[in-house]
């Protein structure tokens, strides 16, 4: 088989969390992509390989990016298994290198995915099992080729996932703590929060240093997946090593220092600073990010400043009566500690905004995993 999909139309799929459509569609555009439409989670999209190597390296909110191959009618395993073996999989594909398959179906007579992945893995092997007499070995961890299939209402597309994996991993989390936020969230609230890189960004409760990280590699312009080990649009046929090296060259060398006293952060848990203090030493633009081990309510005033946050709630804290006085006490510092500033709260659990003692000037419903969480934004005067 020639002429996959994504070379016919240069069209590709980004995936994003719930939530996230429309920073999504923005970063996609800043970043060249064209006729952008929505689909379900995520955006079909139009690129050249250029754009497209810039998209996959640099993209902060969309956590995966999908080159499709094809797409057919499936209503039984063996279809879905013959039609499978219509790609010659050593395009792609090596005795020494590995490979994995995520899966989604959805409204279809294949139910289970997982079973699915496993169809989809047996059309592969045994095609090199055919040829060779041997087969690639299967790594979900680091594969060399990742692969997607998504049945939904008994249509199927196979696509490779020019990411390798989900980009929300960016390589820089050594360390966690306890239900850690994800980085691809973390960028979505900085990219709705508009913050300028000029006005002071704090996190009176930085965890593992996720939300403080992602602001320095967005004010520092450090592509997001720079410490990244491996790219699946490398298994492409049609890859140009030479153009993604020198799109690679070009976007590191526009990164820029970070400046002093621009992100800083505190929590009150020892063990949390010394885990964002680690994650931070894993990427040299962020080394100008201070940190304080300190309860918020022994900080000093916040005036002037871009509060972005995700207090404790839930599973970081023993009950709902703990999370409701703290957070009854931290809207209390910011009225009386924070003039002039702007804070940005996320809630994995919405009801808790009632707590804080303040009206939010505008809310976003934004999906944390199986969490519908609200951000919501406070002006303070």
């Amino acid at each position: 088989m020639s002429d996959y999909l994504y070379q016919q139309h240069q069209q590709f799929f980004a995936q994003h969390a719930g939530g996230a459509q429309e920073a999504a569609a923005t970063e996609l555009a800043s970043l060249g992509a064209t006729a952008i439409q929505t689909g379900h989670l995520g955006h079909y999209f139009k690129a050249d390989p250029d754009t497209l190597y810039r998209i996959v390296y640099t993209t902060r909110i969309s956590t995966r990016i999908l080159a499709p191959l094809i797409h057919f009618e499936c209503h039984s395993q063996n279809y879905l298994y013959k039609t499978a073996q219509q790609i010659d999989w050593r395009e792609f594909l090596t005795l020494t290198k590995t490979f994995a398959i995520t899966a989604n179906t959805a409204d279809s007579k294949l139910r289970n995915a997982t079973y699915a992945a496993q169809i989809l893995k047996d059309a592969i092997v045994d095609q090199f099992r055919e040829h060779y007499g041997e087969r690639p070995n299967v790594n979900p961890r680091f594969p060399d080729l990742q692969l997607n299939l998504y049945i939904h209402q008994n249509r199927a597309r196979i696509s490779i996932d020019l990411g390798g994996g989900s980009l929300h991993k960016r390589g820089y989390r050594q360390e966690s703590v306890t239900a850690p936020m994800q980085e691809n969230l973390a960028a979505t609230l900085l990219h709705i929060s508009e913050w300028d890189q000029k006005t002071p960004l704090y996190d009176p409760f930085c965890g593992s240093g996720t939300l403080l990280i992602e602001a320095a590699m967005l004010a520092t312009q450090t592509p997001a997946a720079t410490l990244r080990p491996k790219f699946g649009f490398l298994r492409l046929p049609d890859f140009d090593p030479a153009h993604w090296n020198q799109i690679k060259t070009q976007l590191n060398q526009n990164t820029q220092p970070l400046s002093p006293n621009l992100i800083a952060g505190s929590d009150i848990d020892p063990a949390a600073i010394h885990a964002a203090q680690t994650n931070i030493n894993a990427l040299p633009c962020a080394k100008n990010i201070q940190l304080t081990t300190s309860d918020f309510r022994h900080l000093p005033p916040l005036n002037h400043h871009t509060i972005i946050t995700n207090p404790p709630y839930g599973i970081r804290l023993q009950t709902p009566q703990q999370s409701a006085q703290l957070l009854k006490e931290f809207g209390d510092y910011l009225k009386q500690h924070c003039t002039g500033s702007t804070a940005f709260i996320y809630f994995g659990e919405p009801t808790l905004a009632k707590k804080l003692g303040l009206k939010p000037d505008k809310k976003w419903p934004l999906r944390a995993g199986n969490l519908e969480g609200i951000l919501a934004r406070y002006p303070l005067y």
